[in-house]
């Protein structure tokens, strides 16, 4: 895709800091990081969202992401934790539209984090939450 931030990374085409790289995917440093350590994780093959992205290779990009994060952990960034965020489409937040992963090393008092508005605040009773697992389940 001739517009896409990341396939011009895979292509070599645009400057990266190379965390880690094979045949399949690639990780690198992300230029507006959350904290230091901020690394993408992404296939080298162009696929927009998850729909598209083949299971063995989302099973590859998040083994290639925990890789990611020990090394992390083990630096000398030392996160209190980490988030790996994946955002599937607009309404979740995609900006670039190439699969990819965030690992996101966190810190104390970080000031990021996962917030949910008034709606996550109700607690749906078991029977909506059994109906809803059926009808995704059958799904499947």
């Amino acid at each position: 895709m001739k517009s896409c931030i990341f396939c011009a990374i895979v292509e070599g085409k645009q400057e990266t800091s190379v965390v880690y790289e094979d045949g399949r995917v690639i990780a690198f440093m992300d230029i507006f990081p959350i904290n230091p350590g901020h690394t993408l994780v992404i296939p080298r093959e162009h696929y927009a969202n998850l729909q598209e992205l083949p299971a063995d290779l989302g099973g590859e990009i998040f083994k290639v992401a925990m890789r990611v994060e020990k090394a992390i952990r083990r630096s000398d960034i030392r996160p209190a934790g980490t988030n790996f965020l994946l955002a599937d489409g607009p309404a979740a937040g995609q900006e670039v539209f190439h699969v990819h992963l965030h690992v996101i090393p966190r810190l104390v008092a970080d000031g990021s984090g996962f917030r949910f508005g008034r709606a996550n605040r109700s607690r749906p009773n078991r029977q909506e939450l059994d109906e809803l697992a059926t009808k995704i389940n059958a799904r499947m």
